[in-house]
């Protein structure tokens, strides 16, 4: 009789570890900013069919890399399950950390359990308060861990070299045309095969943007951002290269209030200056040139 084959556990979790973060590194990343207003998310997402970043609840919402198959079932689950809490108890019982903590629980048992392959997916469980202080953004990985972040974060794809572009720019308490640039231009912060890092300009229409706004008054605080809108907040220097606006810049279409507009120095201005009429108003010949001195 044959022995049957064998594996360790340590060999096992590991590659069913390897499997998922594979899978999870072929997709595109997904950027969650907290700015003065809400929380923020972005992804580049060119199909228009099959969303990345959803609403959950009022407060909440729910974004996703990975196999689309996979994070729609649990995204379907937590609208399931957000809903019946609400009816059954009181709508301010559905939280985001409870949210988290299902998915927790459903990503680590399919993780440990032999009999299925593990799924191949990160989620952002995010939900505002009433202040920035309140706002909660839950990262979830394919094992079922939970992590708390703060400020931004990033997974999927090449999360490492985005991470660091907002960790270098991140700033606390912007306003969200600051966040909505500073969020792309860090997605189209790539590096390559070399490990050198290169600038891309990623078209409009492969942007998914996406709110959660404390300053709506309706009970839903979930909101996708129109192209239209999104093309006022980027500005016309396009995605993935606009820089925020500095205090001391002058509006688009407008001279600083400190400078010269007529430089009788400059050669190109042609405003101001010692500029010989075209013809004599009396005559109407054109002038006589200026006397040379001997």
């Amino acid at each position: 009789m044959s022995m049957p084959f064998y594996v360790s556990p340590e060999q096992l979790m590991k590659d069913r570890a390897d499997f998922a973060r594979k899978g999870i590194a072929r997709g595109r990343s997904v950027v969650s900013v907290q700015y003065a207003g809400g929380i923020l998310f972005v992804s580049e997402n060119p199909s228009q069919a099959l969303h990345k970043v959803s609403e959950i609840y009022d407060q909440i919402a729910f974004a996703a890399v990975g196999r689309y198959n996979e994070f729609e079932n649990l995204r379907i689950a937590g609208v399931r399950l957000a809903d019946m809490r609400g009816y059954a108890y009181d709508r301010r019982d559905v939280t985001g950390r409870g949210l988290a903590n299902a998915y927790a629980q459903t990503l680590g048992t399919i993780f440990s359990s032999g009999g299925e392959k593990p799924y191949e997916v990160e989620l952002f469980v995010a939900e505002i308060g009433d202040d920035a202080a309140a706002d909660q953004i839950y990262r979830l990985t394919y094992d079922g861990q939970v992590a708390d972040e703060h400020g931004f974060a990033v997974m999927g794809g090449a999360a490492d070299v985005v991470a660091s572009y907002l960790g270098e720019h991140y700033v606390e308490g912007a306003s969200l045309q600051e966040a909505v640039r500073m969020a792309v231009a860090a997605l189209g912060h790539t590096s390559d095969d070399k490990g050198a890092t290169k600038d891309r300009v990623l078209p409009l229409k492969d942007l998914e943007v996406a709110i959660l706004d404390r300053t709506r008054a309706q009970p839903r605080k979930f909101s996708r951002l129109s192209p239209a809108r999104l093309e006022a907040l980027l500005g016309e220097r396009g995605p993935g290269v606009a820089a925020p606006p500095q205090p001391g810049d002058a509006a688009p279409g407008t001279m600083p209030s400190d400078a010269t507009p007529d430089d009788p120095a400059d050669p190109t201005d042609e405003v101001s200056g010692d500029v010989p009429p075209l013809e004599d108003p009396t005559t109407g010949e054109p002038p006589s040139p200026p006397p040379v001195a001997p």
